[in-house]
């Protein structure tokens, strides 16, 4: 399904039980929901799901750029204004966990409980010159010469090797990720900061991230600054940790989710 929101068509699917606790899903760069699908499957007997493809990935427009997260995160409101949801479980993964940050602290109140998974806080002089490597490695050679350096970092070597089948897909998504999408999003990453405002983030908030994850130390960061927060360190995964060792990531998920609300305070 397609709604036209913020100027942009921004395309979404609902699963699940009706009537049962929304739990939204959001994405990862160069992705897109199709990312999600073992959580879907895990999770749709429990809970009404909704996920969607940010702007310029998947089936959403990609206009150009650059964006900001406020846009992204504004993009993110509107949706659930459109579909009535009034509050929801929130999993973003890397750039979407920092959408689910821009989200919670502005409305924290859309948000039941929060997971931040291998995403991060900020960005150093290093990391915002790779984001402006990438740009430029897009706008000029396209975004299959981007495919196989995303996914050594995106996965580890034994799962790149043991599921390649897997790891293709996901291939796939980056290279079929349209350039002014994937550009616009760049940007709005590069510019990420919201360290000294994680303390404002209230309520239950689970940061996960895989273990060999580059972005681990931002994500231990977040568990460790977050007000009450719990980090959960998932062993021989790297990025897209829900993808890599989807039981454990399900397994974190499910116990966060159905944990007493005291036992996050």
């Amino acid at each position: 399904m397609k709604a036209t929101l913020n100027g942009i068509a921004t395309y979404y699917e609902i699963h699940g039980k009706e009537g049962a606790p929304w739990l939204t899903f959001s994405h990862s760069l160069a992705c897109s929901a199709r990312m999600w699908d073992g959580q879907i499957a895990a999770f749709k007997d429990r809970y009404r799901i909704l996920v969607y493809d940010t702007r310029g990935h998947g089936q959403s427009m990609a206009p150009g750029g650059p964006y900001t997260l406020d846009a992204l995160g504004e993009d993110l409101r509107a949706l659930l204004k459109h579909l009535d949801i009034a509050r929801t479980h929130f999993v973003g993964l890397s750039m979407g966990g920092m959408i689910g940050q821009i989200v919670a602290l502005k409305d924290r109140a859309l948000f039941e409980r929060l997971v931040l998974a291998d995403t991060g806080h900020a960005q150093t002089p290093e990391t915002i010159a790779q984001w402006h490597e990438r740009i430029r490695t897009a706008e000029t050679q396209g975004m299959q010469a981007l495919v196989e350096p995303t996914l050594g970092r995106w996965f580890t070597e034994p799962f790149r090797k043991n599921k390649p089948e897997i790891v293709k897909s996901i291939g796939a998504l980056i290279a079929a990720t349209p350039v002014a999408g994937y550009v616009g999003c760049c940007h709005a990453i590069s510019r990420l900061s919201t360290t000294a405002r994680l303390k404002d983030i209230k309520g239950p908030v689970l940061a996960i991230t895989g273990e060999h994850d580059a972005a681990a130390p931002g994500t231990r960061y977040i568990g460790e600054h977050v007000p009450g927060a719990k980090l959960v360190v998932i062993p021989q995964a790297a990025h897209i940790a829900n993808i890599e060792q989807p039981e454990a990531f399900n397994r974190a998920l499910r116990e966060f989710l159905s944990s007493p609300a005291s036992a996050r305070a």
